[in-house]
C-alpha cells in the first residue's frame, strides 16, 4: 500500500486518521483504539520486545517514537505521539509515518502542555545560550521585570538585570559552566518593578539536536529576599545579646577563633575576662529589672574605655569578655586598669546609686594558650585569680594558676565519686549546757575520706561544692545522715539535738525545705532534733527570702542559729527582723579575750545585745577553763570546744558520751 492507502486503512478503522494508542507493562500488545462507538473494537498489535522497550522509555513529557508493524497483513510505519501517564501505562496518538500534517498537530497539541507549564510555572524560567543570550522569559519573568519575552529575545541576560560588575563575573561564570556542563545554584541581585530583589537560580544545562553549539542553560529563580532577612535576623538573634546588644558568647568566641586563626608570627591576641563582683547582691536586693539596668550601664561602660578596634561581648549573668585589638602586656592591662577606675565610680539607677566592681582576668596568645579554648581557659583563670586577692583588681595569666584549674579539676571528678561512693562521713562536735556542764548536743562537720589523699577537711572543698552545683547534693546528704544519727541516739535514750551548718548557696534552691522535711520523715525523726546554722552572709542575699526559709524550718521544730556572730555584716536593725534561736559567738573573739581588754568588750556588748534580742548564746572556741569561767560570768548558755571536745566519728563521740555521763555520776 502507499502512503495515502495507509491513512485511508487507519482512518476506516478508526474513524480517524490519528487514532488513540495504548501500552501497558503487562503486555507487549499495543493497543489502538477507535474515536466513535460506530467502529470496530480497539485493535492490539504485536510488537517485538525492542519495540516495546523503546515506547517505555518515554517519559512524562510529551515526545515520540516510531515503530514498523504488520496490520491486516501488511505492513505499517507508526508515528507515535505521547508520554508516560503512570507507572505502569503509555498512551498517545498514532499516525502514518508519512502524515506529517497529521504527525505535526499530534506533536503541537502535546507539547504545548509542556509550554504552558514552562509559561505559567510559580518559578522565574529563563533559558540562555553560551553567549548569555536569552532564549525563553516565562510569565512570572515578565512579570517582575516589566519586559516581554518577544522584545528581549537574543539579548544578553547580562546588560538587562545586572550591574556592569556584577555582569563580569556572571559573564565570566556562565563561560566556565558552560565547558564544564555541570548544574550549579548561585544567588543573584536582579532589578525587577519592586526593587532590588534576591533570587536563587539553580541552573542545569539541556542539549539541542545539533550539537555542542545547541546547548542551553536553564535557570529556574525563586526569589529569597525575604527568606535571606527571617536568616539574618536569626542569625543576629543567635549572635547578640539581648539584653545589652553586645555580641554573645557564640560570636566572641568566633571572633577570637578567627583572630588566632589571622594573627602573624609576631602578632598577639588578648583577652580580657570581667566579672562583676557584688552585682548578684545588687540583683536580688533591688531586684531583675534594676539588674537588667545596671548590666546596661555597665556594658557601656566598659565599651567607653576600649581602644579602636576592640571588641566587647556579654557571656550572660555579670560576665564580659574584651578582645582586644592591641594585644601587648602593656597595652591589656592600660584597658583592665581603665576599666577598673571606671567601675570605681558609682552607678546611678534612677534615685538609687550602686558600686559594682569588676575583677580582670588577662591572657594573651599564644603565650598563655594557643587555642580558643586553652586563651579564654587562661583569662578566665586569671579572672579568679584577682578575686582571690582581694577582688577589684586584674591579674595577667601565669602557669601557677593552673594548679587552680587542676584543682578544680580533681575536685570536680573525685568528689561527685566521693558522694557516691559514700566516702563522707559527719564527725560531731559536743555542745554542753554552760550552767551545769550536761550535754546538749552536737554539731556535725562533715569530712572526705579521699582513697587518694586522706581525710579532707570542709574547707578545702565546700567553696568548690558552692561553685559547682554539688552544694545542694551535698548539703542534702548532710540533712539525711544527721537526721538518722539523732533519730539512733532517741532511741538509745539520749535526747542530743543535732545541728548542721547550712549555706547561702543552698538556701538560693527553694526546695531546701522540702529535702529537710523529707530527711526528717525518713528518719521517722518526731519531733525534729536538726538544728541548722547560718552565716551571716546569708542575711544579705536576698533577706526577705531567707526569712521565710527560716520560718518554715522553725514551724518543723528546727533552731535556727547565727554562726560567726560579729565577723560578718549584720546590722542590730537586722537581727531584730530575723526569727532567729541562738547567736554563735566567732571563736576569734573567745581566743582574744584573756590578752585583749577591747575583746573582752565586744564579747561583753554582744552577749547583751543577743539577751535583750532573747536569743540563746554559744560561745564556741572555748579551749581554757579561764575563758569558759569568763563566759559563764556573762550568762552565755552553751559552749563548745577543745576544752569539751573536738569533732570525732561517731563511734568516738559515743564513747566520749558514756565516758561524760560517768564523770557526772561519780560527781
Amino acid at each position: 500500500m502507499n502512503d495515502d492507502q495507509h491513512e485511508q486503512v487507519l482512518y476506516a478503522r478508526f474513524g480517524t486518521s490519528s487514532p488513540c494508542w495504548r501500552l501497558s507493562t503487562d503486555s507487549n500488545a499495543l493497543e489502538l483504539t477507535p474515536v466513535t462507538g460506530d467502529v470496530p473494537a480497539k485493535v492490539a498489535i504485536s510488537l517485538s520486545p525492542q519495540q516495546a522497550s523503546q515506547i517505555r522509555r518515554l517519559t512524562g513529557v510529551t515526545s515520540h517514537a516510531v515503530v514498523d508493524v504488520q496490520m491486516f497483513g501488511a505492513p505499517l510505519r507508526l508515528h507515535l505521539v505521547g508520554k508516560k501517564l503512570n507507572s505502569d501505562t503509555w498512551a498517545g496518538t498514532a499516525s502514518a509515518y508519512d502524515d506529517t500534517e497529521s504527525v505535526a498537530r499530534d506533536l503541537v497539541q502535546g507539547l504545548s502542555f509542556a509550554e504552558q507549564v514552562v509559561s505559567e510555572v510559580n518559578l522565574v524560567v529563563v533559558i540562555i545560550d553560551r553567549h548569555g543570550r536569552i532564549q525563553r522569559f516565562n510569565r512570572l519573568a515578565e512579570e517582575l521585570s516589566g519586559l516581554k519575552e518577544e522584545d528581549i529575545i537574543g539579548h544578553t541576560v547580562w546588560a538587562l538585570f545586572m550591574s556592569p560588575e556584577e555582569a563580569a563575573d556572571s559573564c565570566q561564570n556562565i563561560a566556565g559552566f558552560f565547558n564544564r556542563g555541570v548544574a550549579y545554584d548561585a544567588e543573584r541581585r536582579i532589578k525587577t518593578v519592586h526593587g532590588e530583589r534576591l533570587f536563587l537560580f539553580r541552573n542545569k544545562f539541556v542539549q539541542g539536536g545539533s550539537g555542542v553549539d545547541q546547548q542551553f542553560l536553564i535557570c529556574s529563580g525563586t526569589d529569597i529576599t525575604e527568606q535571606k532577612l527571617a536568616q539574618e535576623r536569626l542569625f543576629r538573634l543567635a549572635n547578640t545579646d539581648a539584653l545589652t546588644g553586645l555580641a554573645n558568647r557564640n560570636a566572641i568566641q568566633e571572633k577570637v577563633r578567627v583572630a588566632i586563626e589571622d594573627a602573624g608570627p609576631d602578632e598577639a591576641v588578648g583577652v580580657l575576662f570581667l566579672d562583676l563582683d557584688n552585682f548578684k547582691k545588687v540583683n536580688d536586693h533591688y531586684g531583675h529589672e534594676f539588674g537588667d539596668r545596671l548590666i546596661r550601664d555597665v556594658s557601656a561602660a566598659i565599651g567607653a574605655c576600649l581602644n579602636d578596634g576592640d571588641a566587647l561581648a556579654r557571656l550572660g549573668g555579670d560576665e564580659f569578655i574584651v578582645l582586644a585589638a592591641k594585644g601587648t602586656a602593656h597595652a591589656l592591662e592600660a584597658t583592665a586598669q581603665r576599666i577598673l577606675e571606671r567601675m570605681r565610680t558609682p552607678f546611678a539607677i534612677g534615685l538609687v546609686e550602686v558600686y559594682t566592681g569588676c575583677s580582670i582576668g588577662i591572657a594573651r596568645y599564644p603565650e598563655h594558650g594557643n587555642s580558643l579554648e586553652s586563651l579564654i581557659r587562661s583569662a578566665d583563670t586569671a579572672m579568679y585569680a584577682a578575686k582571690d586577692e582581694g577582688k577589684r583588681t586584674h591579674r595577667v595569666f601565669s602557669p601557677d594558676m593552673n594548679h587552680r584549674v587542676a584543682e578544680y579539676m580533681w575536685l570536680d571528678t573525685n568528689l561527685r565519686r566521693g558522694l557516691e561512693e559514700g566516702q563522707l562521713t559527719l564527725h560531731y562536735q559536743p555542745k554542753l549546757w554552760l550552767a551545769t556542764g550536761m550535754v546538749q548536743g552536737a554539731e556535725a562537720l562533715v569530712r572526705w575520706n579521699s582513697p587518694e589523699r586522706g581525710q579532707i577537711m570542709p574547707a578545702e572543698f565546700i567553696r568548690y561544692a558552692e561553685e559547682s552545683g554539688l552544694i545542694g547534693v551535698l548539703g542534702r546528704w548532710v540533712m539525711e545522715t544527721a537526721a538518722k544519727q539523732a533519730a539512733r541516739w532517741k532511741a538509745d535514750g539520749h535526747n542530743l539535738r543535732v545541728a548542721i551548718n547550712v549555706s547561702a548557696r543552698q538556701l538560693v534552691d527553694t526546695a531546701v525545705v522540702r529535702h529537710f522535711t523529707e530527711a526528717l520523715h525518713q528518719a521517722k525523726l518526731d519531733p525534729c532534733l536538726i538544728d541548722l546554722e547560718l552565716t551571716e552572709s546569708c542575711l544579705i542575699e536576698d533577706e526577705a527570702a531567707v526569712i521565710e526559709l527560716i520560718k518554715q524550718f522553725r514551724q518543723l521544730g528546727a533552731q535556727v542559729h547565727l554562726d560567726d556572730f560579729g565577723t560578718g555584716y549584720s546590722s542590730l536593725s537586722q537581727l531584730g527582723r530575723i526569727p532567729l534561736d541562738v547567736i554563735k559567738l566567732d571563736r576569734s573573739f573567745v581566743r582574744s579575750i584573756n590578752a585583749d581588754t577591747k575583746a573582752q568588750a565586744l564579747v561583753r556588748s554582744m552577749v547583751a545585745v543577743a539577751q535583750e534580742l532573747d536569743f540563746k548564746v554559744v560561745a564556741e572556741g572555748i579551749e581554757t577553763e579561764s575563758e569558759e569561767i569568763f563566759m559563764k560570768g556573762l550568762g552565755v548558755d552553751y559552749v563548745q570546744g577543745f576544752l569539751y571536745g573536738q569533732a570525732m566519728p561517731v563511734a568516738e563521740f559515743e564513747r566520749w558520751l558514756k565516758d561524760r555521763q560517768k564523770l557526772r555520776l561519780i560527781a
